[in-house]
């Protein structure tokens, strides 16, 4: 579990953008909080599933996929900034993810 401070957020802006521009073979220039990541970028659930593992190494995070799976069905993800806030989220709360209310 971590504080998140300014600099965390902008780390973890940074490693989503780049991840997305590279697995998804465009340039981070054209990649917004706004961007759909399935209808802008033509991406998956698995990419997902790659940066999940990405933080969790990063972070040394304690967190279940079970926990994020159910935690993402109450609230689902469409864009880059959803999906910025959700791994901020796990990066704070890890398995207490289900405790939290946004």
């Amino acid at each position: 579990m971590a504080t998140i401070t300014e600099s965390i957020k902008a780390e973890v802006k940074e490693i989503v953008y780049n991840f997305f521009a590279e697995e998804c073979e465009t340039d981070v220039s054209r990649i917004t909080n706004e961007t759909n990541i399935i209808s802008d970028l033509d991406g998956d659930s698995l990419m997902f599933l790659e940066l999940i593992e990405i933080f969790k190494k990063k972070y040394h995070l304690d967190i279940e996929l079970k926990t994020i799976g159910k935690y993402a069905v109450k609230h689902p993800v469409s864009t880059i900034g959803q999906l910025i806030e959700m791994q901020l989220l796990i990066i704070e709360h890890e398995n207490r993810l289900l405790e939290f209310e946004r």
